[in-house]
């Protein structure tokens, strides 16, 4: 059972870095793509808006693609934390921890999904697990 509750895991917190990449790389899902994110990254000083988008867009696509298969898992951890450290410093931490007020207690929760299954391992239904 072990197993199948790591795959749950996996599965819907990759498809969901998967969507917010997609919001930011191709504007799927209510999201403003390369161009619009670009010029939100801008407003709060993350210059080169575009190319910072790109980064951020890329790093949750790939991801979340590499935790919901379970493939790579310390490479997908480091995408997937990296976006969230960054949001957490440059978004969310100035309003505090508490995510009713706009702060970083979601990032934070997520960091630690990924940090976790990185370093405990997705389980033996992750391609990790299947191509050892």
């Amino acid at each position: 059972m072990m197993d199948t509750g790591l795959l749950i895991i996996r599965v819907i917190i990759g498809l969901l870095f998967v969507g917010h990449g997609a919001q930011k790389l191709f504007g799927w899902f209510g999201g403003y793509g390369i161009k619009g994110t670009g010029g939100w990254f801008e407003s709060i000083g993350m210059k080169p808006g575009a190319a910072m988008a790109v980064a951020a867009g890329l790093s949750e696509l790939i991801g979340g693609l590499l935790f919901g298969f379970g493939w790579l898992m310390p490479v997908a951890a480091v995408l997937i934390g990296g976006a969230m450290v960054v949001s957490i410093a440059k978004v969310h931490g100035p309003n505090g921890l508490w995510a009713t007020q706009n702060g970083y207690e979601y990032n934070l929760v997520l960091l630690a999904v990924v940090v976790g299954l990185a370093l405990t391992g997705a389980g033996d239904l992750a391609l990790d697990a299947v191509l050892r």
